[in-house]
């Protein structure tokens, strides 16, 4: 399918309303309404839709979309707290420890590495949290200003 805005939809619509634990669950969804795309394809889909995979109670995973769907636009800026994505972040000296939602660090960590290419070395993600490392020089509040959030010193 060439029109990338109704294959997202179509995508957001199938993981609403189904339990879809791989790519290949979801090519197969996709194929039924007609939306026949590479594995690619969906691969890059999944991210730019921010979308993670959660356990289930059975042992298996389930793709989930974030709470506020808001596709990355190219050359914009993503609002890493709208939905609530990220509950917290406390810096220890330079550094910064983010916690998120279960499944979210490793997308948010991602977005954060290709946003602030200059202000941050790198970030390592785990499940739901993240430690961010700013390069020399970048303060809190910069760091903050990133994540789109008011600085606010509370210590």
């Amino acid at each position: 399918m060439k029109n990338k805005r109704k294959r997202l939809q179509i995508i957001s619509e199938i993981l609403k309303s189904n339990v879809v634990s791989s790519q290949d669950d979801l090519l197969s969804l996709l194929a039924k309404q007609d939306c026949e795309v590479t594995q690619a394809t969906l691969s890059r889909d999944l991210k730019q839709l921010k979308v993670a995979k959660t356990p289930l109670a059975n042992g298996t995973y389930k793709y989930i979309l974030p709470p506020v769907n808001q596709p990355v636009v190219e050359g914009g800026t993503s609002n890493f707290f709208s939905g609530g994505t990220i509950l917290s972040v406390e810096f220890s000296g330079q550094l910064a420890v983010i916690k998120t939602k279960p499944g979210y660090a490793s997308a948010i960590a991602w977005d954060i590495d290709n946003e602030a290419k200059y202000e941050v070395l790198g970030t390592i993600a785990g499940d739901d949290t993240i430690l961010l490392i700013p390069r020399e020089g970048i303060s809190r509040q910069k760091i903050m200003e990133i994540l789109n959030l008011t600085f606010k010193d509370d210590k």
